[in-house]
């Protein structure tokens, strides 16, 4: 009787303890919200009522981040059908309005982040690491910005985990209207610990943990819900088919893009018309 009662009781422990294990595969619902107007007077941009009129109203967005125990994906909801027929989400995601629609894979064993995008009919892995290469909207800034990152003893729950803030603090010298002016912008990173996993909905802006909101001017990210089940290896995992590209030669062709599109403007002026390619 005594061997049974204590059979009974280890099992009991046991049960609990399996229960009581972070559950590592699933999914988070996140909500983008972008305001134009807000983004471009934190750029330092003055804007009349009629240039604020005629620009793009405040849009949200939905994305889903799909993760397992050693990969995820983040994409935006409205274009893709995960291999669980869950109603899972792609597209890419912008960066303050900025870029293209891309897709965004992360390896959490070494950080390692690829974005995905089309480009002239191809598809592009361009890659680096969580953290890297705060642009933070300063698109044509003269020289890289100054990043200071500042933690806080503030603290919030979201999702049900407890979230700690950091504070990215970006200053930056750029040209506005022939005049160069130093800009400084702050962005607030609410991130957890209690995940098991290192990511963030900007991968640019992140520090240590799973970042569930970020803060900025005429930015918003939050996350909005979590549901754990299986996940697919396809849907975290790179596409089959895809051309490596390197920061340098994607500088590259967004330079010649660049200098296309002002060659296509002044051929409208004087009556020609080009045609803008990609190799």
């Amino acid at each position: 009787m005594k061997q049974l009662f204590f059979a009974a009781i280890g099992l009991l422990i046991f049960s609990s303890q399996v229960t009581a294990q972070p559950k590592k595969s699933g999914a988070i619902q996140f909500e983008s919200s972008f305001d134009p107007a807000a983004m471009a007077t934190a750029n330092g941009i003055k804007l009349t009522d009629e240039m604020i009129a005629r620009m793009p109203k405040s849009s949200v967005n939905s994305f889903e981040l799909m993760f397992n125990l050693t990969n995820a994906s983040y994409m935006k909801v409205e274009d893709i059908d995960d291999s669980n027929n869950s109603g899972g989400g792609a597209g890419g995601m912008r960066f303050g309005g900025f870029g293209t629609n891309r897709d965004y894979y992360y390896s959490f064993p070494d950080h390692k982040l690829t974005e995905v995008f089309d480009m002239s009919d191809t598809t592009y892995f361009l890659q680096s690491k969580l953290g890297e290469s705060v642009q933070n909207g300063f698109g044509n800034a003269q020289t890289p910005p100054v990043v200071e990152y500042i933690k806080s003893d503030e603290t919030k729950k979201i999702l049900g985990f407890n979230c700690k803030k950091v504070t990215v603090k970006t200053t930056v010298k750029r040209k506005i209207m022939d005049e160069e002016k130093e800009l400084t912008d702050q962005t607030n990173l609410w991130y957890t610990d209690e995940l098991g996993f290192d990511f963030s909905p900007n991968p640019a802006l992140w520090t240590e943990g799973a970042v569930l909101a970020i803060e900025g001017k005429g930015t918003n990210i939050l996350a909005k819900s979590i549901e754990y089940r299986n996940v697919s290896a396809k849907d975290v995992n790179l596409p089959k088919k895809g051309v490596v590209i390197t920061p340098d030669e994607y500088k590259a062709k967004m330079e010649q893009r660049m200098k296309q599109m002002r060659g296509n403007r002044n051929g409208n002026r004087t009556g020609q018309i080009r045609n803008m390619s990609i190799n």
